[in-house]
Formats: C-alpha cells, sequence, structure tokens
C-alpha cells in the first residue's frame, strides 16, 4: 500500500507554492511599518528629519523586498508600504529634508 503524504492547503489564494518565505514576510513588515511611520509623520512639519529617512529606508527596503520576493501576496503590501514611504519621503523633503537645518 502506498503511502500518501498530505500538504496543508495554503491560507492565502496568492502563496501559490505554499513554502513559508520568513525574510520576504519581515520586509513586508519593515516596509509597511515604515512607510505608516513616514506617512504619518510627514503630517507634521517639524518631524521632516524623521518623515524623510523613514521615507527613504521604506522606499529601499520595499525595493529590495520586491526584488526578491515570490509571491503575489508578498508583492501587494510592499508596494502599499512603498507608496506610504514614498509620499512620506517626498512630503519630508519639501519640508525640510533629510539634513534640514542640522547642517549648515
Amino acid at each position: 500500500m502506498a503511502h500518501v503524504t498530505r500538504t496543508r492547503p495554503s491560507v492565502s489564494l496568492f502563496a501559490t507554492d505554499g513554502r513559508p518565505h520568513p525574510l520576504q514576510d519581515a520586509l513586508v513588515a519593515v516596509t509597511l511599518v515604515l512607510g505608516a511611520l513616514a506617512f504619518i509623520s510627514a503630517m507634521f512639519h517639524n518631524l521632516h528629519l524623521l518623515s524623510s529617512w523613514a521615507g527613504l529606508i521604506g522606499i529601499l527596503t520595499g525595493a529590495y523586498g520586491q526584488y526578491i520576493s515570490v509571491t503575489t501576496r508578498e508583492r501587494f503590501p510592499l508596494i502599499i508600504g512603498m507608496g506610504a514611504s514614498a509620499l512620506g519621503f517626498f512630503l519630508g523633503m519639501a519640508h525640510g529634508g533629510l539634513f534640514g537645518g542640522v547642517i549648515g
């Protein structure tokens, strides 16, 4: 009698390979947190250093996450996080930039 191994079906419709991706999931979480931080802090003029740096790092982590991502389940929140990071970065740059008032 043949032995049949059963695998647990994937939770998400878009996670097509059914394997865990801890590095990609960590990059998704970091990008989303940095995007939220950059977006929220960009609403305050005096927090331009925080919003511009968080936005820049969020853009870079999201870009690397896109580079190594495997499934659509990973790519979708990376795009959301990168968009929020970019918006926070651009508003932070408009309010004073990465080094505004610190250097020179």
